[in-house]
This record gives C-alpha cells, structure tokens and sequence, in this order.
C-alpha cells in the first residue's frame, strides 16, 4: 500500500476512531489521506473554547489541524457539506447538511478524491455509522455508490447481517479489476459494547442515553452485527493517538471523558484497532492483521 484513503464525516473521528492505525502506516511510509464530509458545526462546545475562532466549523478545523499533524497525514480536505447532527435534530434538514445532500452528489465529490489521490486502500464507516450518527451512515452509502459509479462493483451488505456473513459483490463488467482500491469499513467492537449495556444500570446508569448529550443508545449499537476481518496492532502508537485526540479538546477526547466507560473503551481499542474488508470479499472466517 502506497496510498490510504480515509473518508470520515467529522473532525475528529480519524482521531478517536482509527487513528492509532493511521500513524502506523504514515510512519510505515504510506500517504495517508483525509476527506472529512462536514465540518463538525453541529458538534456541542464550550464558549470558552470559541475565543479566537469566528465560529463552531472554524474551531473544529483549527482542530483537525493540529490532529492531522500529530499523525503525519499527508493532507486534509473537505467534501464541503454541513454537520447534520444526530438523528431527530434540526440539523438534519439545515441547506447543505451531508444527510439531506443527493447521494449521487456525494458520491461524485468522493470520486473527485480518488481520481486526483488513486489510493490503494479506502477506509470509511460501517452501514451503521459505528454509533448511528447520519453523517455516518451517509458517507457510507456515498462511497459504496462511488465504487458503483466510478468503478462498476456493486456491494450489498443484506446478507453480511445474516447468517452467511459474506458482502454479495457483483462487478460490471464481469471479471476482476486491478485498479479498484481495496474497501475497509472501521468497526466498533460490540463485546466491549455489550459489556457496558450489561454492568451500566448496575452503577444507576442508562446505556440508551449514553455520551455527552444522552443521545447514543448503546442497547442499539450493541445489537448491529458487521463482522471484523482485521485487526491492526496499535500499541506501539497509543502515544500518537493521545496527541491526536488530545487535539480535539471541544469534543472532550475520550481518553479525558468523566465517564469511566468511555475512557475504558478508549484504553481497550487503542492497541488493537478493528476493520471490516469488504472489497475484495473476504474469504468466510478471514482474519488479517493489515490493511492491503
């Protein structure tokens, strides 16, 4: 791998999500490229925070700045839509918000970066958006309709949630193609999830009205299946992910959170990072331990 393609919605999810990875094949030598979809306005923030930032989206860029520098991205660009916020909110219908753009537009925005970058291997959310978030959810149809578009393969996902467990991948024309960068989505894993949904009401707290704004419902999360074909060693980048995130001080950094179930979860997913290959399918029972 060359070139690392990562298309994520917001400031900050290339830090708190896989970001231990990203340093490792920056350091390994690989351009790793960022297109985030939105710049994060709708993302609750201290106004103390807001002094010297005209606003909410030129605070968060500053910060995906500073992130994108402690793990040595080759460089940021952004699809240019608003943050929809989370399900039910206003912001899902604001002009210009990702989840009410055309899917189509999205996706040729997208195309537009791989035709300019030519990565080897895309990295994007999974069909739930990890946590449900429609950003999310729509950075990941955008990008299955721009390998439809750009490249004729079409990925359906219907029996990967069932018993089968394997992406259905058709391509036209019929046969291989070299040129067709490899597709990961970036995965939660639901055991820690589950975990937190059983030992939560023991300590009085509700797992459907978890995170900063009471609005993740982990009961939800823990029950969306999308099977792990690879899981990346990142320990030795704990350190770099820390900056990282540490960087995104508006969104309190998971490591920093009052909720000791999140920063547990931070702790776990920092040495070991999961992903889902869906492009080539992976064989049934697959397990690497790269991106490729």
């Amino acid at each position: 791998m060359k070139t690392l393609l990562v298309i994520l919605a917001h400031p900050d999810d290339e830090s708190f999500g896989p970001g231990g990875t990203l340093a490792k094949y920056v350091r390994a030598g690989v351009a790793v490229h960022y297109v985030c979809g939105t710049r994060g306005e709708s993302g609750t923030v201290d106004a103390a925070l807001l002094n010297g930032h005209a606003d909410v989206a030129a605070l968060r860029m500053s910060e995906l700045a500073c992130a994108a520098q402690a793990l040595g991205l080759a460089s940021v660009e952004y699809l240019g839509y608003r943050d929809s916020g989370m399900p039910g909110s206003a912001d899902n219908n604001a002009e210009n918000a990702l989840f009410a753009a055309p899917l189509d537009d999205v996706a040729q925005r997208i195309i537009a970066h791989i035709d300019r970058l030519r990565p080897d291997v895309i990295l994007t959310h999974d069909q739930f958006g990890g946590y449900g978030h429609p950003d999310h959810v729509k950075l990941h149809q955008a990008t299955l309709r721009a390998y439809q578009l750009r490249f004729g393969v079409s990925i359906d996902l219907d029996r990967w949630i069932g018993d089968v467990r394997q992406p259905v991948v058709s391509v036209t024309p019929a046969g291989s193609l070299p040129d067709v960068p490899s597709l990961y989505f970036a995965v939660i894993p639901k055991g820690i999830v589950r975990f937190g949904v059983r030992v939560m009401p023991l300590l009085r707290q509700d797992p459907r009205k978890f995170g900063r704004n009471g609005d993740i419902d982990l009961v939800k999360i823990a029950s969306w299946e999308v099977p792990v074909t690879t899981i990346v060693d990142t320990k030795d980048f704990v350190a770099v992910k820390t900056t990282a995130s540490a960087c995104h001080a508006s969104q309190r950094p998971p490591g920093q959170q009052p909720s000791w179930f999140v920063r547990f979860l931070f702790q776990r997913g920092n040495k070991r990072e999961h992903f889902s290959r869906v492009y080539p399918p992976p064989a049934p029972g697959e397990r690497t331990h790269e991106l490729a």
